[in-house]
């Protein structure tokens, strides 16, 4: 970005010099629109073109001599220092669109610009309107500071519980990106993405398709849209729990002294405070769970509502099962819930605020909203690679896109600037040339430990923090994922290349399947119903498994005793024997060769491998077969989505599920906290929903798994230290 020291000296007429009051102007913008307006006005009368990315921060500052302005330079610069960014070089060949001007895309768009990136974020939006309040944890607020944050919004974190409004943290975050040259546009809507063609780069198709964005090409492309866009290639995993109703509001602050004294509730919930929820109940009908309020540009109410009391509060109209049916808005009594949640503020206040007048949300409505808690959703990764006509796209997920958070907890600006900082560092190898394999693996290594952090097991170096992970998770292991284990995560063009050259070099990888099968062929000629094809559908009858025991062991099977028809009983006697005999676990149950409908190939690849060692008392040495079938193995457990790869080393192994105490199968097995088990029984213990890797807490004083909604009410009657281990 080619930073130069500042030089500046106090001016004596600071009110009557323009780029001076356009400067002021700009800081002080309360609007979006404002910020823009201003930011423009400012780069024309300095004649700096915000477009020269590489060189319009420098620009600006050498041209705006103004005293007020030492500050935030002074704090750009010392971030812009760090070692990581290498100058602004360590990006600078890369573009970047980012999806979404929310807090984290804008984050995210100022790391990258940092970098050295040519970034531009788009947003449909024309307005920031968003009055929520966003708990701060203590690294956040230290990264906002060193941003320049109370140069912009001088009221920032001066309470005694640390917040902010998304507004107000958007404006922030804005006006450091533009500062940065970040272009950043409103009101285009992105319609999707647009592969190259001919000398065409990646593109994104946009409304309106006149707009300059249209034009664009990129190579990194984020997506900090929330739910609204997930590129194709993410599987996102819907986690569900104990029916959760959310309310929302918003009221006007004046800012009086009554206001002012009015305190700040940081969370209060039921098991605390019983009497408290008790006198809710029974004095106003209003039966909550837990209640939080925050003082910022508006009072701003978070809580969980019981639907009982909804329901006779005639909030809700109509009792449904289904939760959509239930909170459609066809179902809600909007008056209703206004009282509800006006009552509701009014008695957790002890009637002290006065005059309770709800703030007015983007469309001039009064600023409440009901929602499901209940249900969260999380990508299953983070991150991939497409490839089209030899072009690389690296795609990534932040804020919502990538987790959901529960919002009583608090936690989601917190884990969405780590995974913002997280996602840099690893455009920063993509700049620096690393294999895609590589910064895709690291980077499933970090999001593993995402939803385990809090502000206890992150770092309190707050001072050292930087996008580098290491600076950030205390012991982190930055290649806990494989390369081998995110193939799936690049797609097309490019992903059947690296799966072979990963599996041990595509010549030797493709010379070793067929060998197999040529081996299985040769050992199976001859036999009755038996014609081996393929390292699939060719084993379904069981009847060539059979031939190759008999052809080897022919004391072990009696092969005029099968029938070809019996696909189950075949199977079976072939596993059964494998398994007693040389201690091979099988690749699947016996039924499911009949059910399945098609073989997978990996699975007999892993399978045949093991029956080839062992007939032929073949040794595996490291290099060899043992490095094939461990890339086999790892391979198989990547395509049926498991929690923790299988490495060859345990194929032989037979166990019993830690949660079911039935058998256990290799190419079906899960880990996690050193206990094994069926991916499908891997649930949470009180909701019974699908957990992930990192994304579940385990109670080890009771040995149980909690998914992340219902971990916090677990760990209210344990230690917290059994949360989170991981980090």
């Amino acid at each position: 970005m080619g930073l130069t020291p500042f030089c500046s000296q106090p001016q004596a007429a600071d009110s009557v010099n323009p780029s001076h009051a356009l400067f002021d102007s700009f800081v002080q913008a309360q609007t979006c629109k404002e910020t823009q307006q201003n930011f423009i006005e400012l780069c024309r009368h300095l004649k700096v073109e915000p477009r020269d990315y590489k060189h319009f921060y420098s620009k600006l500052k050498d041209r705006l001599n103004y005293w007020k302005a030492k500050d935030l330079w002074q704090k750009i610069d010392k971030r812009a220092a760090h070692p990581d960014y290498e100058q602004g070089q360590a990006c600078h060949q890369n573009k970047c669109l980012v999806l979404g001007a929310g807090p984290c895309g804008l984050r995210t768009a100022i790391e990258l610009a940092l970098l050295g990136t040519q970034v531009a974020v788009l947003d449909k939006r024309v307005s920031f309107s968003r009055n929520n309040v966003l708990h701060l944890w203590p690294y956040t607020i230290r990264d906002l500071l060193n941003l320049g944050a109370k140069k912009f919004y001088g009221r920032f974190c001066s309470g005694s519980i640390h917040h902010i409004s998304i507004r107000q943290l958007q404006l922030i975050l804005l006006k450091v990106a533009l500062i940065l040259g970040v272009e950043v546009h409103t009101g285009v809507t992105f319609e999707g993405l647009l592969e190259p063609s001919g000398s065409t780069g990646w593109r994104a198709q946009v409304s309106p398709g006149s707009h300059r964005a249209a034009a664009f090409e990129f190579d990194v492309f984020i997506s900090a849209g929330g739910g609204r866009y997930v590129p194709d290639g993410f599987k996102i995993k819907e986690l569900r729990g104990k029916l959760a109703i959310g309310i929302t509001a918003n009221f006007v602050n004046r800012r009086t002294k009554q206001e002012a004294q009015v305190q700040e509730i940081s969370g209060v919930a039921r098991i605390y405070n019983q009497k408290f929820f008790q006198a809710l109940h029974s004095e106003i009908g209003v039966d909550l769970e837990n209640i939080v309020y925050y003082k910022d540009d508006t009072h701003y109410f978070v809580m969980t509502a019981k639907k009982g009391s909804l329901l006779k509060k005639g909030v809700i109209k109509q009792d449904f099962p289904d939760v959509n049916q239930l909170l459609a808005p066809a179902n809600v009594n909007q008056k209703a819930l206004e009282e509800y949640a006006y009552d509701a503020a009014d008695f957790s206040t002890d009637h002290m605020l006065p005059d309770l007048e709800f703030a007015r949300d983007h469309a001039g409505r009064p600023d409440v909203a009901m929602f499901d808690f209940t249900c969260m959703h999380r990508a299953e990764n983070a991150s991939l690679v497409k490839e089209r006509k030899g072009k690389r796209l690296l795609i990534a997920l932040v804020g919502d896109s990538l987790v959901e958070p529960f919002w009583p907890l608090g936690t989601g600006i917190a884990r969405g600037f780590l995974a913002a900082f997280d996602t840099a560092w690893m455009v920063r190898n993509w700049g620096k040339g690393g294999l895609p394999l590589e910064l895709l693996a690291e980077r499933e290594s970090m999001y593993q430990l995402l939803s385990q952090t809090t502000p206890e097991n992150i770092s309190k170096n707050y001072a050292s923090y930087s996008i580098n992970p290491s600076t950030r998770y205390p012991n982190i292991s930055m290649s806990s994922i494989k390369p081998t284990q995110v193939i799936h995560t690049v797609l097309d063009g490019l992903l059947k290349s690296l799966l072979l050259l990963h599996a041990n070099g595509s010549a030797e990888s493709l010379r070793r399947l067929e060998d197999l099968l040529s081996w299985c062929q040769k050992n199976t000629a001859g036999y009755k119903h038996v014609k081996v094809k393929d390292l699939s559908e060719s084993w379904r009858s069981g009847m060539a498994l059979c031939a190759l025991i008999h052809n080897f062991r022919p004391e072990l099977i009696n092969l005029s005793s099968l029938d070809e028809y019996n696909i189950t009983r075949n199977n079976k006697l072939a596993f059964d024997l494998m398994e007693r005999e040389f201690g091979i676990t099988p690749v699947m149950r016996a039924s499911e060769m009949i059910t399945c409908e098609k073989i997978d190939q990996l699975s007999m690849v892993v399978y045949l491998t093991q029956i080839r060692n062992a007939l032929t008392e073949k040794d595996t040495p490291a290099g060899n077969d043992g490095l094939f079938l461990e890339a086999c193995i790892t391979l198989k457990c990547i395509f049926n989505d498991p929690v923790v790869p299988v490495s060859s080393s345990e194929v032989g192994g037979s166990e019993l599920c830690y949660f079911c105490n039935k058998h256990l199968y290799v190419l079906e097995r899960g880990s996690a906290e050193g206990k094994f088990f069926h991916r499908s029984c891997f649930n949470c213990y009180q909701c019974g929903s699908t957990l992930r890797q990192g994304g579940y807490a385990f109670l080890s004083d009771m040995g149980r798994f909690y998914c992340e909604l219902h971990s916090a009410a677990e760990d209210e009657e344990v230690d917290e230290g059994h949360i989170g281990s991981q980090v």
